[in-house]
């Protein structure tokens, strides 16, 4: 058997030394990242617009915010798959046109129940379960979409330059919303992002993309798509390793940060240190994102995969009770840690999968992400009344380091090379019916950790929370 690329003695290719902004300068980068900037405000205002929206039209119902909320992530979850398949099977900047489209003209008929006076929660609810059906198409497609802006050897660069945008919008989007809906009102503000929608489709559609990939002939449906994107997803190690920590990292930390976070805070440190501690951690996300832009890394799965140790140790510190000092500086390093885990992991992604296969196998990623969460938040609170909350996050803190560094006992994890002439694995593609397609790339045609076989593993992404 032929060594595998993961196993041969390589340097990668040096990051583009340019500045990242020259990025900027590339035609169809330049509109996509102009279309993202305005749409990524909108999104980061809107929950807090819609929130204050629900709240006031329904008199203060808290129950009418829940539905609201949950008829946005059900489909969202329900169609992740198809989502995949879609973007895969089509032009992934039609499936995001169409679907900015849709998404731009369902919070606008919400904003307009709104601003008429005619709110009522069945057709808020209604058009909401239709963004999260269109969320469930534009998220797959994004994640397989920046190799067609860029070369291979700037995918990062690209990756942290949009990681850099996305956790500033982050840390701004909720203020200015608040403040728009104290000025002018919550339907104003979802009217924005309901225009950030159109003026998305809009750049996309003035993309030239000379460079879009030769989309593979299929003779499945979208379903035989699935299983084929299942197989896909299963025949590299190093993918559904990685992933399967991410679901579990995911179930023991969101809840604990987002549900235990605030009430061992307060009866620490007092409520206003809770939101001290949420931008020092947005501000460790901006700055590790920026910083990534610059550097590069022989192999960033595995330092990815060592940084996300870090989110854990705010569980930790909230675990032993320490005072908001403590905790702020545990949230800022725990910023730096997720920005490497997440621009590291959507660039491995991108260099290793097909470019055929890549919205499918992050739509399981995806899927049992987002999956993780709810169940992870349910479980808190019992959990806390039975244990109390500091014992809780102490122990979630330790599971989560484990689960982190478990990864890094695989060598298709620790060295995974990153970019560049022959650092790229070369795999075929599943295609219906088993049959397997070449894709362009370097390596000698094994997997990255040499494996002829895969194993089924549930599969995740880390969540970024700020």
């Amino acid at each position: 058997m032929p060594e595998s690329p993961a196993d041969q003695p390589q340097l990668p290719r040096e990051q583009d030394a340019r500045p990242p902004l020259h990025l900027l300068r590339r035609h169809d980068f330049r509109w996509f990242f102009t279309g993202q900037t305005v749409s990524l405000l909108g999104t980061a205002m809107s929950p807090v617009a819609l929130a204050f929206a629900v709240l006031n039209a329904s008199h203060d119902k808290a129950g009418d915010l829940g539905v609201v909320l949950t008829a946005h992530m059900i489909p969202m979850l329900v169609f992740l798959l198809v989502g995949g398949a879609t973007a895969d099977r089509f032009a992934r900047r039609t499936v995001l046109v169409w679907a900015n489209l849709g998404s731009g003209l369902t919070q606008g008929a919400v904003a307009a129940l709104l601003l008429t006076g005619h709110y009522a929660l069945l057709p808020v609810a209604g058009l909401e379960l239709l963004n999260g059906v269109l969320a469930a198409f534009t998220t797959p497609a994004l994640r397989g979409f920046v190799p067609e802006l860029v070369g291979r050897h700037q995918i990062q660069q690209a990756n942290a330059l949009l990681s850099s945008l996305r956790n500033a919008t982050r840390i701004f989007g909720p203020s200015l919303s608040g403040v728009l809906v104290v000025a002018i009102g919550s339907g104003p503000a979802i009217a924005f992002d309901a225009a950030t929608y159109l003026f998305a489709a809009v750049c996309l559609r003035m993309l030239s993309l000379t460079s879009r990939p030769k989309k593979v002939q299929r003779k499945t449906g979208i379903f035989g798509d699935i299983r084929d994107g299942w197989r896909q997803f299963l025949g590299f190690r190093w993918v559904w390793t990685v992933s399967a920590t991410f679901c579990l990292m995911n179930l023991v930390q969101t809840g604990t940060w987002q549900i235990l976070g605030p009430e061992l805070t307060g009866k620490t440190s007092g409520a206003a240190a809770w939101g001290f501690v949420l931008s020092a951690r947005g501000v460790g996300l901006l700055v590790m994102s920026t910083l990534l832009t610059r550097l590069t890394i022989r192999h960033f799965l595995a330092l990815g995969q060592l940084m996300s140790v870090l989110i854990a140790i705010p569980l930790l510190v909230l675990g032993a009770g320490l005072h908001a000092p403590y905790l702020i500086a545990a949230a800022f390093a725990a910023g730096l840690g997720s920005a490497v885990a997440s621009v590291s992991w959507d660039t491995s992604l991108q260099e290793h999968v097909p470019p055929t296969a890549l919205s499918r196998v992050c739509s399981f990623d995806d899927l049992l992400s987002y999956a993780a969460i709810p169940v992870g938040q349910l479980s808190v609170g019992p959990l806390a009344s039975a244990f109390g909350g500091f014992r809780v996050a102490t122990v979630a803190g330790i599971i989560y380091v484990a689960v982190a560094f478990f990864p890094l006992a695989f060598r298709s994890v620790r060295l995974l090379p990153h970019g560049g002439p022959g650092g790229l694995v070369e795999q075929s593609e599943v295609g219906a019916g088993g049959q397997t397609l070449p894709v362009a790339g370097g390596g000698d045609g094994e997997r990255a950790d040499g494996d002829s076989a895969a194993q089924p593993l549930l599969s995740g992404q880390p969540v970024e929370q700020t």
